[in-house]
């Protein structure tokens, strides 16, 4: 199920579903520890002896966020209960603090007491053995625990003492035991104090709302490595007030989403929305530390037993050259400090990572037909070092590039030189972007060029002539070795791949794919080179999904989450950024505004397909919009932004 609404702090993230439950909960990393591990967290309202959980199907929802705030404004109206609820959650900017609002309208004509509950399935660590739950009469709340991650849960009620009106505590996935949510839905706690193992708990707080008029009651969660901590951030809300840290995180989001001021000029209220949407959900799914988290919807763990919860570098360039494009060389300055901890001491990038810096998961071996193969793709660590050079073209800060200069740009630059065929002088094989086969791929291949001119460019900014030399003749020799086993001239376009027989000739992979912007949007090629011409028409042709929906495919019978087999009319699900890099190519050629009208069109299509809130999905059905795979995927909404500030760079 989409996450719909996420939340955070770069250290504290809690992203909701569809049905406004609350399903993960990362921390002390963006997509690292989730406490939750996708169990939801149910809410529910008891009033006039009925009880209803949120995710019930006669509630009236709709989901979305305050403004251009990191601030929700959830809606919710049950006809049964005669209730409207107005809730407002918030990740403190500064403190690991998670705040519920909720304003209670009584649509009676009678005063009423109402009680909400709220459930909390916690799996801390990633797992339920060994978790602790217990009541703590002293501050009226219930702490989790286990080692050291501590979770202190209470509330109040607007101008009155705070604490829980009801708790319990019990175990769950043990002999059939649901959960102490259960227990709930007769509006009555049993106060159960302590709960060991497999643990659950549940709360209530109780209103008194007049007739035909409202009450606030706010519900919190401290979180920290200890007691100490989580007592002392219970302790500043309960001295300084709930509402004090929702104002101000509210205020903090809305001058960090219009620091720059910028008009969006013409564009559609939808697109110009979406953009500063955008910006917002891109600062969630940014750890602190500098990772750059590919998407932290943990539905997708049941597919394959793993999720998307890491950094690939290059999902966290292309990220952060939005981001620096955007103005924001904190995001950029932090991620490439990352990339400068994380790169190995001979130049490269492995897969993936690990929010905390370590070595991630991974499906690409190190021994291939008999032989030791490296597992890498190789545009991570040629993008990493082309957005580095974005960076200081934009912020021209010396004294930040000094420290990388030798350890990440040229570590990076002398590995890439070297890691080529001494034949050909292409890059060796290794695995495409899309993490499916490996081999030579166009996109590669123009990350590689992108990543040694950039190296060059930086080593000519350091006066180091011979450097620059060295990797702008790998750069040439790149380019035209692209130009003669690339290029397909009885296709009139480029290839997607090639592969190296043993006598020195190649197989050639024609499957036409999306990826092959990359040819020109990292600069190898103009976009008006009359081969980029022809092989971006030939995407916008045939790679464009002729249903109602619209959008382009990944590559030819894309094969991931793929919904038709009908594969003339849908190549492969509609994904978000293959469409916004025909925008892109329509905005880089273009020569009037009105050229710049079939990217205009696109961009309100990706706005079009946006969740309620504004969250972007990896792919859509081709059929329904429906969205699959995770949601929110980082690489589309950065993609986007990327797009609505070429588009205004060229209006």
């Amino acid at each position: 199920m989409p996450r719909d609404i996420p939340i955070g702090n770069g250290s504290l993230l809690i992203n909701f579903d569809a049905s406004y439950r609350l399903r993960d909960i990362y921390y002390p990393h963006v997509g690292q520890e989730n406490h939750s591990a996708g169990h939801p967290f149910r809410f529910g309202v008891w009033t006039d002896g009925q009880f209803r959980w949120v995710d019930d199907s006669r509630w009236e929802r709709k989901l979305d966020y305050a403004g251009d705030t990191l601030m929700t404004k959830v809606t919710l109206r049950h006809p049964d209960l005669a209730l409207r609820l107005v809730c407002n959650d918030v990740v403190d900017f500064h403190e690991n603090l998670y705040l519920r609002r909720i304003t209670i309208h009584n649509e009676a004509d009678r005063e009423r007491e109402v009680r909400l509950f709220f459930h909390h399935d916690f799996h801390i660590l990633g797992n339920a053995v060994g978790d602790t739950a217990y009541y703590e009469p002293e501050r009226r709340a219930i702490l989790h625990y286990k080692r050291n991650r501590w979770f202190l849960i209470s509330g109040a009620r607007q101008n009155e003492p705070h604490g829980l009106d009801q708790w319990a505590t019990g175990n769950k996935e043990v002999a059939n035991q649901e959960g102490t949510w259960r227990d709930a839905e007769d509006g009555h706690l049993e106060g159960n104090p302590i709960a060991q193992g497999s643990v659950d708990s549940a709360v209530a707080l109780h209103a008194t709302v007049p007739a035909a008029g409202q009450a606030v009651i706010t519900y919190w969660m401290a979180v920290g490595c200890d007691f100490k901590e989580v007592t002392r951030i219970h302790r500043a809300v309960r001295h300084r007030k709930p509402e004090t840290f929702t104002r101000r995180t509210e205020a903090y989001w809305n001058l960090w989403v219009n620091k720059e001021g910028r008009s969006l000029g013409d564009l559609p209220h939808d697109v110009r929305h979406l953009f500063r949407r955008s910006l917002a959900i891109l600062r969630t799914q940014i750890d602190n530390g500098g990772a750059v988290i590919a998407a932290n919807d943990f539905d997708i763990a049941h597919l394959g037993r793993d999720t998307y919860s890491y950094m690939w570098p290059r999902d966290g360039a292309l990220v952060t050259s939005a981001l620096i494009e955007a103005g924001y060389s904190e995001a950029s300055r932090q991620f490439f400090d990352f990339c400068h901890r994380i790169i190995s001491p001979e130049g490269f990038f492995l897969h993936k990572y690990n929010p905390d810096g370590t070595l991630a998961s991974s499906w690409h071996p190190w021994l291939l037909n008999g032989k030791k193969c490296l597992p890498v793709q190789e545009d991570e660590t040629g993008l990493v070092i082309w957005a580095l050079w974005r960076h200081y073209q934009k912020f021209r800060d010396v004294e930040f590039i000094k420290p990388l200069y030798r350890g990440l740009i040229i570590r990076a630059a002398q590995w890439m030189v070297s890691y080529r065929s001494e034949a050909d002088h292409l890059p060796l094989e290794s695995y495409d972007l899309w993490e499916e086969r490996r081999g030579v791929l166009s996109f590669t291949v123009a990350a590689v060029w992108a990543g040694l001119i950039a190296a060059a460019n930086f080593a000519d900014a350091f006066g180091e002539e011979d450097s620059a030399s060295r990797y702008r003749t790998a750069a040439g020799e790149i380019r035209a070795a692209a130009d003669q086993h690339l290029y397909d001239e009885s296709a009139g376009r480029f290839v997607r791949m090639v592969n190296r027989r043993d006598d020195g000739t190649f197989d050639v992979d024609m499957t036409l794919d999306a990826s092959l912007f990359g040819l020109w949007y990292f600069g190898m090629y103009a976009p008006d080179d009359p081969r980029i011409v022809r092989t971006m028409k030939a995407i916008r042709e045939r790679l464009w999904v002729r249903t109602d929906v619209g959008g382009v495919a990944r590559y030819e019978n894309d094969y991931y989450h793929q919904v038709s087999q009908d594969v003339a009319n849908v190549p492969g699900n509609p994904w978000f950024i293959c469409t916004l890099w025909l925008a892109q190519w329509e905005i880089a050629k273009a020569q009037s505004r009105d050229d710049l009208e079939p990217a205009r069109k696109i961009l309100e299509w990706v706005a079009a397909r946006a969740r309620p809130s504004g969250v972007l999905a990896e792919q859509v059905n081709p059929y329904t919009d429906a969205p699959l795979s995770v949601s929110p995927l980082t690489w589309s909404h950065a993609t986007f932004v990327a797009t609505v500030l070429e588009y205004l760079a060229h209006s």
